[in-house]
Formats: C-alpha cells, structure tokens, sequence
C-alpha cells in the first residue's frame, strides 16, 4: 500500500529475518486484531505487510520500490472480461457417484467404548449360565465351596466390565447431548472480501453434510493456542481430514508445484498465494493418526473459464464441482465414522465457535 512502510509498521529492521518478521506480527497481532479490540481495516493492512515480507520475491520488489501500475481505464468494459459474483455450480445429485451410498447411514463413534457391548453381554450372560448349572445340576458337596468361591471371584469381575462399559456409555451419551446432529461449526468469512469463504460454506453445507460421518469447521487457527484464523475450513470423516483454502482469482489455469509455487497459464502466478502447506505439516502433527490433505479451492473473480491440473501433491488446487465429487467421494469410503479425539481437538482450534 502507497504510503505505509511495511518495515516500520511491524517495528522491525529492514534486514530483519522472516522469523524476526514472525514475531513481530504475532506479538502485533494479538492487539490488533478486532476480536481483540482492533480494527478490521488496521488488522488486514498487518497481515499485508506480513505477507508481503515473509514472500522473498514480493519483499524483493517491495525493497525495490516497485507497484503495480493500475490499468488505463477502458472507454466501456470489455465484455469478456466484465467482473461478476462467483457463484457455486448446480451439480446433480443424481450424477454424484457416492450420494445414494451414504444414504441413511448411522453415526458410528469412534474410539468406541470400551469393553464393547458385546463382549460385556457375553460375560454377563456366561456368568449367569454358569451359576444356573450349579444352582440346577447340584454338584457334589465337596465341589461346592471351590465353585462358589469361583464364582463369586468371575462375579465381581465381571461387575467391574459391566461398569466399565456403562461408564464408557456414558461418555458416548454426553458426546451425543453436547452436539446432538449439529454438523458445522465457526463462522465462514464474514468480511466483505471474503466471498470465496461463503461460497465454500455454502458448497459443504449443501453437499458433504449429506456424509453422516462429516464435520465441518469454518475459521481455524493454524497453531494450538492463537486467536487468528488462518484456515478457511477444514471437514474431518472418520480418519481422513482435509483443510481448505477459498481463493477468489482470475480465470485461467491454475497449477501448484511441489515447492508450493502457484502457476497461472504457466507463468508464476503473482497476484496471490497458498499457506496452506505450512498448515498441512501443522496439522500433521497436530492429529498424527489422520489422513491429512489440502484443497486450494478457486473460484473465477470474472467471466472465463478457470481449470486446475490434475497432481498427487500434498494440496491441490481444485474448482467446486471437482471438489464435491473427488473429495466426497474420498470421505465416502467411511461415511459413518465420527472420531471423537480427533473431532474435539479440531474443534479447539476453531476460533470463533459460532
């Protein structure tokens, strides 16, 4: 931004390094974020100066001097390429391969209680046969007392399973009470910028809460412990969690290489950038039993068509209709699963509940 020395906002030199920048935006953050009594204009002005310093190449051009020049005004739009509000696309359910399989499923909670309530029935229902064939058949008087000092012995053991699954019951019971069939948690972008947040809302809203297993949470922190949400979304099933970033941009084709570096009808792409895989190696270690995975979800700012390349990486950039049908597809495979450690872990990092 003309006018404003990114240096000089964040209190630090300008051969700082990017962890001296760091943490100079963490400590500046806290103060100046509105849920913490600062400004949304005054907070994203920070986060610009952040970015801006912690990008090599776009710290190199900012030392530099250079801006962009803004584009002479045409005498009337060009039609093809005249701004519009992204919308989300119609996809037919009936063209979704894993909608009708995951129809009617059942929560099933996971780790799941412990002993199981089979196990427990087949104890208890032993330890009575056992105790009606002495009470009816009337062993010899000599046998009597050792086969009632093992029952008695099998009894209380089996008292204690019996109250080990009633006590893991109810755990499960008090987890069902606190979220009942609720399924999306934290508020989406609420700035007047942040369509792209809605739009994915309204894309997991209408087709992944179809998974009876799927948990959506809008809005996480990147790190345990911060007040900021540097992640737009994150939807966990069962094992499998995958992390959302929502990019409004222009159309073209978009590709992400394994260093993380965006390319745009192949040339580097300047006029954005990804953070999630940072977030993914986070999470990694965050919930280490989960299959982790990134989605850099693009929506076009004008008319015009915008592709992704197809990749294995890490995160991939995706547009909606290709993200329903992989992605759902994906959590399909375990529609049902809701695993309640990793379930409450994540909701901890969500910043604003809602």
């Amino acid at each position: 931004m003309r006018g404003i020395d990114y240096y000089e906002l964040l209190g630090v030199r300008r051969s700082a390094s990017p962890s001296e920048i760091r943490s100079a935006y963490r400590a500046l953050a806290k103060a100046m974020h509105p849920d913490t009594g600062g400004t949304a204009g005054a907070f994203r002005l920070l986060r610009e100066a952040y970015e801006t310093l912690t990008d090599p190449e776009r710290r190199d051009d900012y030392d530099r001097g250079e801006e962009p020049l803004a584009p002479p005004a045409p005498r009337r739009p060009p039609r093809t390429a005249a701004p519009h509000p992204p919308t989300l696309p119609a996809i037919p359910p009936d063209t979704i391969e894993w909608w009708d399989e995951v129809r009617g499923g059942r929560v099933v909670l996971r780790p799941e209680a412990q002993p199981t309530r089979e196990v427990t029935v087949a104890a208890a229902g032993g330890w009575v046969l056992v105790l009606l064939v002495v009470v009816l058949v009337g062993p010899p008087a000599p046998l009597m007392i050792p086969l009632l000092l093992v029952l008695a012995g099998s009894g209380v053991a089996v008292w204690r399973l019996v109250r080990r699954h009633l006590a893991a019951t109810a755990v499960d019971r008090a987890f069902v009470a606190e979220f009942g069939e609720r399924t999306v948690f934290g508020r989406p972008g609420t700035e007047q910028d942040e369509v792209g947040e809605r739009l994915t809302a309204d894309l997991l809203a209408r087709y992944l809460t179809r998974i009876p297993g799927v948990r959506i949470c809008h809005g996480l922190a990147a790190e345990v412990g911060s007040v900021f949400a540097d992640i737009d979304h994150a939807v966990l099933c069962g094992g499998r969690l995958v992390l959302i970033e929502s990019k409004v941009w222009l159309p073209g084709h978009y590709d992400l290489d394994a260093s993380g570096v965006l390319w745009r009808n192949g040339h580097r792409f300047r006029g954005g950038a990804a953070t999630l895989p940072d977030r993914i190696a986070a999470y990694r270690a965050l919930l280490p039993d989960l299959d982790v995975r990134g989605v850099l979800l693009l929506y076009p700012s004008r008319t015009g068509d915008l592709t992704v390349a197809d990749g294995a990486a890490d995160v991939r950039p995706m547009v909606p209709e290709q993200f329903v049908r992989e992605l759902g597809g994906w959590f399909a495979t375990d529609p049902s699963t809701v695993d309640r450690e990793a379930f409450r872990t994540l909701l901890r990092q969500v910043v604003s509940p809602g």
